[in-house]
């Protein structure tokens, strides 16, 4: 039985009060990071791979079914905004289509052939890289994915959270986060994707900075897409510059990011 299967450490759920079952359930939280850190050396060789391909102008691509593929949407649609990149540097796809983000979609995610379709709908080209998102490293839709794309010569990862995995077998670079049993049995919502969010999070993350989309610690690169990102990128203008809140709002304002105007500050120094 794959582990993400196995019965639950608790038994008798329903005659947990609400305290008792917000507790256990943090219980089995936080052995979570502590599954992720044991994936670390997997994690960087993959980013590093990553990296070297999207740096010759490759993209990264997830896909995945169900709240994996949600959680690869999610990773991906967070890039433009905090990093200024365009929406087709990293994609998320999900079995069944944009409809699957809200509603499942029967019997999706059984088809080997249409993530492929999926990709090839995007352009999918040799610099690219697809990563395969599965709790139980058995969805059809994504092993034909990564398949098809290993044999078409792209870089592929996957993230799973059970061990020797088909899909696992079917990447270059495999991350097994091995989370052990969900609280309510089999709900992989909970845990496993906990541990893939974490796992998305290190990826497009590292990606982007190693990428120069952050300088310092500070998100420069950012759409001003709203009041609150105009008054973050204004303190930063502050506290780089030494200006008061107006000139730095200004400054922003004219040049449109943090890295524009915070650029032509320290040439006109």
């Amino acid at each position: 039985m794959r582990t993400t299967e196995s019965s639950s450490n608790y038994d008798n759920l329903e005659a947990m009060s609400v305290e008792e079952l917000i507790a256990n359930i943090n219980r089995e939280d936080q052995t979570v990071p502590q599954a992720v850190n044991k994936v670390l050396p997997e994690i960087e060789r993959l980013i590093e791979q990553i990296l070297a391909k999207m740096k010759q102008g490759g993209r990264l691509f997830y896909i995945g079914a169900g709240t994996s593929g949600r959680l690869g949407i999610l990773d991906a649609s967070e890039c433009p905004p905090t990093y200024g990149v365009s929406h087709d540097m990293v994609i998320g796809l999900i079995a069944g289509g944009d409809s699957a983000i809200r509603m499942a979609v029967e019997n999706a995610e059984d088809d080997p052939k249409q993530a492929w379709l999926d990709l090839k709908a995007n352009g999918i080209n040799k610099l690219d890289t697809v990563i395969g998102i599965a709790a139980s490293g058995t969805t059809p839709y994504v092993i034909g994915g990564v398949k098809t794309a290993k044999e078409n010569g792209l870089l592929t990862g996957c993230i799973t959270c059970n061990a020797g995995s088909p899909l696992a077998a079917s990447v270059e670079y495999p991350i097994e986060v091995v989370v052990g049993p969900e609280f309510v049995t089999g709900s992989t919502r909970m845990k496993a994707g906990t541990a893939q969010k974490l796992v998305l999070n290190m990826i497009s993350t590292a990606v982007m900075i190693k990428l120069g989309k952050v300088k310092g610690n500070k998100m420069v690169n950012m759409q001003l897409s709203n009041k609150k990102l105009v008054e973050r990128g204004t303190r930063m203008i502050m506290e780089a510059t030494g200006l008061e809140e107006n000139p730095a709002k200004e400054r922003l304002l004219k040049f449109g990011s943090v890295r524009a105007a915070l650029d032509d500050w320290e040439s006109s120094i």
